[in-house]
């Protein structure tokens, strides 16, 4: 905490932990005339300390995209505690976002830029038969699913790249191109596939993107020996379809503090 000696206003930093289901929303940040997290959250904020905070949320997530793992921070100047902070924020969120966490953190801490890396993970419900109680959450993929395939072409994503092949390029900051992919691994569990990739930062659409070039390489439409010179080509039109949001969850994010 620390005394603002401007206007006496006593000024704590919080690093607030959330999870949401994000089908009902078009993502985190905040848009016009669309719903999104993070006027849902600044509005409970409201509800609960009688006034608006700016928050800095640790990524933009797209929409219909979920989240395991959500990190914002905020500067309030109320004592409530952070234990009932979480409770008085759970009882007048809606269903599908939660807060788990809610901690103080030194005053220069910011969620976005303070954050040293993420994981993501992509779902896919590989089989003939659609699941009804998973529809928007994973990926309904029907067609044969070789691991150990995609295992050996998702080697390629491993280590500091040039991601221009794997990212839409659009108005957001594309200033950093270069990241640095420190784990791809790929699971399965009976009939579900889980793609786990954790990096130092991700660009707009890469996780889907890389996901879907892996599928068209199990459709023997891009060879594994093509994945070298998609990556060096750093050219979006090289690479497969944008997988759908469904299955990608924000799982984990990484911090020093």
């Amino acid at each position: 905490m620390q005394q603002n000696q401007s206007d006496s206003v006593i000024l704590r930093n919080l690093l607030i932990t959330i999870c949401y289901d994000g089908r009902n929303y078009h993502g985190w940040q905040i848009q016009k005339n669309a719903r999104t997290v993070q006027e849902i959250f600044q509005n409970a904020m409201y509800k609960v300390l009688g006034k608006y905070y700016d928050i800095k949320g640790c990524s933009r997530t797209d929409s219909g995209v979920h989240a395991n793992m959500y990190c914002l921070s905020t500067k309030i100047d109320k004592k409530i505690s952070c234990r009932d902070l979480i409770f008085a924020f759970n009882r007048v969120l809606p269903y599908d976002i939660c807060v788990k966490e809610c901690r103080e953190v030194p005053l220069d801490f910011h969620a976005r830029y303070s954050c040293k890396g993420k994981e993501y993970v992509y779902k896919i419900l590989n089989s003939k038969i659609r699941d009804p109680f998973l529809h928007g959450y994973v990926l309904h993929y029907w067609y044969p699913l070789d691991i150990s395939k995609l295992k050996e072409a998702s080697k390629v994503y491993l280590g500091k790249h040039d991601f221009t092949s794997f990212c839409t390029i659009d108005k957001r900051d594309m200033s950093n191109i270069i990241k640095d992919v420190r784990k791809f691994e790929v699971k399965k569990e009976n009939n579900i596939v889980e793609f786990y990739i954790e990096a130092d930062g991700f660009l707009y659409n890469m996780v889907r993107i890389m996901i879907g070039t892996l599928l068209r390489v199990c459709q023997n439409k891009i060879k594994i020996s093509d994945m070298p010179f998609i990556l060096e080509a750093r050219d979006r039109s090289k690479a497969g379809p944008t997988a759908p949001a469904s299955g990608l969850y924000l799982n984990k994010v990484f911090y020093d503090i």
